[in-house]
């Protein structure tokens, strides 16, 4: 057995598991939270990894971190630099550092807990685990931008997708579920939580993605508005006089469910619908429809597809969304049973809710685990 601890590091929170993997078997030690980073408590990341240092130290009634193998960092923007689980030493920190450009609110802050535990932690090694790594599959003709060449090879404007981890750890998952091999798992994976993307996986490779540069592409998600005409940006620059920064935040966190209905969480708008809120049913329509168009699309490029699968916090859990969107693909065969989509919520273990739909549970933690232990011991 080989312990790891799992980091997710936040503007201003800093989430944690320390885990135990072994042949056959995983096991969450200890797990929390470190919030309000940046207040006087917890002034930076430094100190917020201070605090999970005594939580877990045997002293204090904590696991210990004797025998710790490795650190895993998810890292959300890794570029083309960084398409596999990555130890860091400083020349992979200025690279990080460097593609903070591509991931202004998330490379930062997972880059300062990764030098606070290289620093705190100096003889275990810290493993990056990029969140754009599963997307380095994707062929050019997909991640390439129709516009100017020279600029996008300039600033680095192509197509890089996001919830890679997850739609990894739920591809082997589903590959198991279906008595195939990863090799063999043909699907198409809706990562459904308040961030949504949708992954077309072919012989168990993402071969397209709906989120690109940044996460704010594709479907409507809780604050984003997903793919908008273009245009829209300059006319509210030209019309409504709105600076960039105005625009990046309208677009990233006052759209999506939070622009339609003012609520970001699917299951207050739900809650509205059911009780007979016109704009929340409408807002639910709309996310569902552009949902189900995404997975319809990518339909198209996977070849005998095995099944269409949710997972993520709404994806688990709401049988009301995943009955909108599979319900204008019942006629290709991806429809639900709704007695057992309405039993399929928060499924420990992956589950059939409709011949070729199943609901398979992610688990980031474990999936960059395994990638940690992958490297530090080959």
């Amino acid at each position: 057995m080989s312990r790891v601890l799992v980091v997710n590091a936040g503007s201003s929170s800093l989430k944690y598991q320390l885990r135990e993997h072994g042949p056959g078997r995983a096991e969450v030690l200890a797990k929390g939270l470190v919030e309000r980073i940046g207040s006087d408590d917890v002034p930076d990341h430094a100190a917020a990894l201070s605090q999970v240092m005594d939580a877990l130290a045997a002293e204090r009634g904590g696991p210990g971190l004797d025998g710790l193998a490795g650190v895993g960092h998810r890292v959300v923007q890794g570029g083309t630099r960084y398409t596999d689980p990555t130890v860091v030493d400083d020349d992979v920190e200025r690279g990080i550092d460097e593609l903070s450009a591509l991931a202004p609110l998330h490379n930062p802050p997972q880059l300062a807990a990764i030098s606070a535990l290289r620093r705190a932690l100096p003889d275990v090694p810290q493993v990056a685990v990029f969140d754009t790594a599963f997307h380095a599959t994707i062929p050019a003709r997909a991640a390439t931008y129709a516009v100017d060449a020279e600029v996008a090879r300039r600033y680095g404007l192509r197509k890089y997708g996001f919830h890679g981890t997850s739609v990894q750890v739920v591809t082997k998952r589903a590959a198991a579920f279906l008595g195939v091999p990863v090799e063999g798992a043909d699907l198409v994976v809706a990562h459904v939580g308040n961030g949504v993307s949708v992954t077309a996986v072919r012989g168990g490779r993402s071969v397209d993605t709906t989120m690109g540069l940044t996460p704010l592409a594709g479907a409507a998600m809780g604050t984003r508005s997903g793919d908008v005409d273009p245009a829209i940006v300059m006319t509210l620059v030209r019309e409504a006089g709105m600076s960039a920064s105005e625009v990046d935040d309208l677009l990233n966190k006052r759209s999506g469910l939070k622009g339609l209905t003012g609520e970001s969480d699917v299951r207050a708008v739900q809650a509205r619908a059911d009780a007979g809120d016109e704009a929340a049913r409408a807002a639910l329509e709309v996310y569902c429809y552009r949902l189900s168009a995404a997975v319809g699309s990518f339909l198209a490029l996977v070849p005998r597809v095995r099944a269409v699968v949710f997972t993520a916090g709404v994806g688990e859990n709401s049988a009301a969304v995943r009955a909108g969107v599979c319900a204008p693909l019942g006629h290709l065969g991806f429809g639900v049973d709704p007695a057992l989509n309405e039993a399929a919520r928060g499924p420990a273990e992956p589950v059939r809710i409709g011949e070729k739909v199943v609901v398979v549970p992610t688990d980031e933690e474990a999936e960059i685990a395994d990638q940690v232990l992958a490297v530090v011991t080959r």
